[in-house]
């Protein structure tokens, strides 16, 4: 066996470990609550490892796809040709980078939910079941695996988040689950339209990126559909104005589940706006990329002013996800190679980044039991590990140098100075706001007046250390040292199709 097949089968152990966790955890008697959480936490260091494997080995300079496995599964029937649909696993630089990030974020997420106690073996299946279908999304290159991975990757939030969430959390999945669904509705459309349209008779996406290419799918074609794409992706990547799921959803959630779905799963539709409209239908992206940025824009400034004027941390960290992941479209409007760059740095930075936000929250309320920022007051003073872990969280989130949103964020605000000066401008004005309401933050519930209602708060447990140690670490290394990312990273980008270097 050669070292690419090897690696294939390593691609392919990132998603079954999960899906072999979820069988697993479904054959543990469900009173055995302390075999779960040591099955999971097992899952998750293996997964967190491999993604860690997956990141390193990428070749930077070798073959632009790397890793691949295929598995022929439909083929040589009445519409099908010889590729038509198979499991075809294989990574670049950018699903590299993805997959970091969601092994980093599983792992801590796994860690955070070891202290529930209700059905945590229900909870555990459908908490691995999505991340399996995470790691497919981000590693398929075959179209109907990708769609199949995607909606598996989505659809356990509703259980997840319905079961085990709080505060309106029957309206909070069930609103996420209708406004995803709908997404994906669009997506299924464009999906069998390019299928159609390409004739084919496959679903080999490289296959359907050269169609895209080299006019098979024509340039009225792809304008007329790009939209369908880009806004069905962008509904999970809380695209402005189909966010509204997004910070209820957040609200909702239990922490580990805001930590993955804030963290990871918003990324998979940025990253379906990459693969399924800048590279598969190129000429859509050239005539509808300045709308995709007045949009970013207008979710980058509104999601910092609407955080500014919240109470509840959730809330707060809901609408600022909804700002982040503004400069994330942004940065992919620009259709130049650093600013495309920026905003897949910005999906790992802010996939980290609000990951130690929730962890941190979740903490705290699970003592507090209210997260109403009029109610603390001076919790430095009690929960000193915890100030500085939030501290961290919230300078990467304004971007300050030395930590991952300053890399991430500085790509992007060059890339949009270089085509959109005026949307450039506007987008540091939402980092301004996003400064402001952290300081309040830090002057109120960290370093103001003591509230001795809060005397008896306890600190950060050892394993809230190590979940938030490598949230941090992931932070900082980032922060600074770029070139592992921007390397892998560029090196995708500057291939793609219509994007300027």
């Amino acid at each position: 066996m050669s070292l690419e097949e090897a690696q294939g089968y390593v691609v392919l152990a990132t998603l079954a470990v999960p899906l072999l966790a979820a069988f697993a955890l479904v054959l543990t008697p469900g009173r055995e609550k302390m075999l779960v959480r040591y099955i999971s936490a097992v899952t998750g260091a293996i997964v967190c490892g491999l993604s860690i494997y997956i990141f390193a080995a990428y070749q930077v300079g070798g073959d632009q796809v790397q890793m691949t496995l295929r598995w022929a599964w439909v083929e040589n029937t009445a519409f099908l040709g010889e590729n038509g649909i198979t499991l075809y696993l294989a990574v670049d630089g950018i699903s590299a980078t993805m997959a970091l990030l969601t092994g980093v974020v599983a792992f801590a997420g796994a860690l955070a939910a070891w202290k529930l106690d209700f059905r945590n073996k229900d909870f555990y299946i459908l908490y691995w079941t999505l991340l399996a279908g995470v790691f497919g999304t981000f590693f398929s290159y075959d179209l109907f695996f990708f769609f199949f991975f995607y909606e598996l990757a989505v659809m356990p939030l509703y259980l997840l988040i319905g079961v085990w969430g709080s505060t309106r959390k029957e309206y909070g999945a069930a609103k996420l689950t209708l406004m995803l669904v709908g997404g994906s509705v669009l997506i299924w459309i464009g999906i069998f339209a390019v299928f159609h349209e390409a004739n084919l008779g496959t679903f080999d996406m490289e296959k359907l990126w050269a169609a895209g290419s080299d006019g098979t799918l024509s340039p009225t074609f792809q304008k007329t559909f790009f939209p369908f794409m880009v806004i069905g992706c962008g509904v999970l990547a809380a695209l402005w104005p189909f966010h509204t799921w997004s910070p209820d959803g957040h609200m909702s959630a239990p922490t580990a589940v805001s930590m993955v779905h804030a963290g990871v799963l918003m990324k998979l539709g940025a990253f379906g706006i990459i693969r399924l409209g800048i590279q598969l239908m190129p000429e859509g992206a050239e005539f509808w990329m300045p709308g995709l940025m007045v949009l970013g824009v207008i979710g980058a400034v509104y999601g910092a002013t609407a955080a500014l004027t919240q109470r509840d941390f959730k809330l707060i960290s809901g609408y600022s996800s909804v700002s982040h992941m503004g400069y994330v479209l942004m940065g992919l409007a620009t259709m130049n190679e650093i600013g495309i760059t920026g905003a897949v740095l910005q999906m790992f930075s802010h996939g980290v980044m609000t990951a130690l936000v929730f962890l941190m929250i979740g903490a705290l309320y699970d003592q507090a039991h209210t997260r109403d920022l009029k109610d603390f007051g001076g919790i430095a003073k009690v929960m000193p590990l915890w100030v500085i872990f939030y501290a961290i969280a919230g300078l990467a989130n304004v971007g300050l140098p030395g930590f991952s949103g300053f890399t991430a964020e500085f790509h992007i605000f060059v890339g949009t100075f270089q085509t959109y000066p005026v949307f450039g401008a506007l987008a540091i004005f939402a980092a301004a706001l996003a400064a402001a309401y952290m300081l309040r933050m830090f002057g109120t519930v960290f370093f103001g007046p003591f509230n001795p209602r809060w005397s008896d708060l306890k600190d950060l447990t050892p394993l809230e250390r190590l979940s938030g140690g490598m949230l941090i670490a992931s932070i900082v290394v980032m922060g600074v040292w770029w070139a592992p990312f921007t390397d892998r990273v560029g090196a995708t980008v500057m291939l793609l199709p219509g994007v300027a270097s």
